[in-house]
């Protein structure tokens, strides 16, 4: 390419940049070096694309919903399908305290997300294989060996992503990354949503599965391959350290700084967004004799509520994050209680096959706030070498709390459905009241 037309494309880049911010001070750094603000555009739209390559490969295989239906089609025992949410989020949180002094080694820490990418690929490429090969109990082994080396991997783009982000796009412009890559995600994921909508095939017909799994691996590589091309200056490698002892000494965050130990607080309570969505599909499963057509229902409102959503969301985070996380976790607890309410107070409503994915719609809309709100808070709430502490901290403790949080599932022994959607409603709302009692940092 001659330099002319390395000019002009620079210039439409900025354009496009431009527009896409909607702001006139486009070019404004705040946080990043001098360095990186002259990169920010072409950053920006590279993170945007490797996030809609990886929110798009999420989506595909999704353990709520593709991946459960998968492990009941090859006759797997529940237990497995039980394991999947907690195995695919708490494999990649908890690690993240010895994950993080490995990241705090690398100067330049996108190729850590690269290997991540990479590994991701390894990982949903093999469970195409459990997929075409096994059946019964080996096939939830099979599927939950290959789930926890993606989550594993997964830990790794986690904390050096954040702390890429921080490096290479400045406050106010990054909430917006995620927000218009999962807009686009959400855009395809609906194709995906009719798609099995309109899938005729037999239920135990694995075609399907080994398709959509095969199309997420070379997702996750062409994620690898577009972070691979964004341009990251050096930055401290201070604190790297014995991987285990530098994590339990970073542990003390929690005890030392208060603004970081009430968000992780917060952010606790506002996994009811996350937890809540097993149960949804369950009460629909309970209530309904449509379950494949439901599936169908379920995907496309996931991915409807993304395309509506995220770029608000993401807007709105760089205004305010924690308003963001209170107004979502609030809609996350509300939804769940009027669900609840409508299913027990109104006659005939329960075996209706339209009102849960509706319900789910209004869910998935709440989580993508609070998703968006607390990723933004936190990069914002810490600065330099210090967010790759937080991120890490907050994301294993998460992690731990999640294990426990998902026990909640024992429950359905001795509790209805219903009950447990509530139950997780009022720790949303507590979420939120305490979302609001957080400082602004944007």
């Amino acid at each position: 390419m001659s330099t002319r037309d390395r000019v002009l494309s620079h210039s439409r880049l900025e354009r496009a940049y431009q527009l896409l911010v909607n702001e006139e001070d486009a070019r404004v750094c705040r946080d990043i070096d001098d360095r990186a603000c002259r990169l920010v555009p072409g950053n920006f739209f590279l993170q945007i694309l490797t996030q809609f390559f990886t929110k798009l490969g999420d989506a595909i295989a999704n353990p709520k919903t593709v991946l459960a239906w998968m492990l009941s089609a090859l006759g797997a025992p529940g237990t497995f399908t039980a394991f999947l949410v907690p195995v695919r989020e708490s494999g990649s949180l908890i690690p993240q305290l010895v994950i993080a002094s490995y990241v705090r080694l690398q100067a330049v820490r996108k190729w850590t997300f690269a290997l991540g990418c990479l590994l991701q690929a390894m990982a949903v490429f093999g469970m195409a294989a459990v997929a075409l090969t096994l059946s019964g109990s080996a096939a939830g082994f099979g599927l939950i060996g290959a789930l926890i080396l993606f989550s594993l991997a997964r830990g790794l783009c986690s904390v050096a992503s954040k702390d890429v982000l921080g490096k290479t796009v400045p406050k106010t412009r990054r909430g917006r990354v995620s927000g218009w890559s999962e807009f686009l995600a959400g855009l395809v994921t609906l194709g995906i949503g009719v798609l099995l909508l309109l899938d005729l095939r037999d239920a135990g017909d694995m075609g399907t599965y080994v398709i959509l799994l095969a199309c997420a691996g070379g997702l996750w590589l062409l994620a690898g391959a577009s972070y691979a091309l964004i341009r990251e200056f050096p930055g401290a490698t201070e604190g790297g350290g014995n991987a285990i002892t530098e994590g339990l000494k970073r542990l003390r965050l929690l005890v030392e700084d208060k603004p970081f130990r009430h968000f992780v607080l917060a952010r606790s309570l506002l996994l009811c967004s996350a937890l809540s969505a097993p149960f949804f599909i369950m009460l629909a499963h309970q209530n309904t004799e449509g379950a494949l057509m439901v599936l169908g229902l379920f995907v496309i409102a996931d991915g409807l509520a993304s395309l509506v959503s995220a770029p608000v969301w993401g807007r709105f985070s760089d205004r305010s994050s924690r308003q963001v996380m209170l107004i979502a976790g609030a809609g996350a607890g509300l939804t769940g209680l009027a669900l609840v309410a409508s299913v027990q107070l109104i006659p005939g409503l329960a075996e209706s096959q339209w009102p849960y994915p509706l319900f789910f719609f209004a869910l998935a809309i709440a989580h993508a706030g609070v998703r968006l709100g607390r990723k933004t808070y936190i990069v914002d709430l810490a600065g330099g070498n210090k967010r790759t502490d937080y991120v890490a901290v907050s994301n294993t403790t998460i992690g731990v709390v999640l294990l426990l949080a998902g026990s909640v599932g024992a429950l359905t022994s001795v509790l209805p459905v219903d009950a447990i959607i509530v139950l997780l409603a009022a720790m949303g709302l507590i979420g939120a009241w305490l979302s609001y009692r957080l400082p602004e940092v944007t």
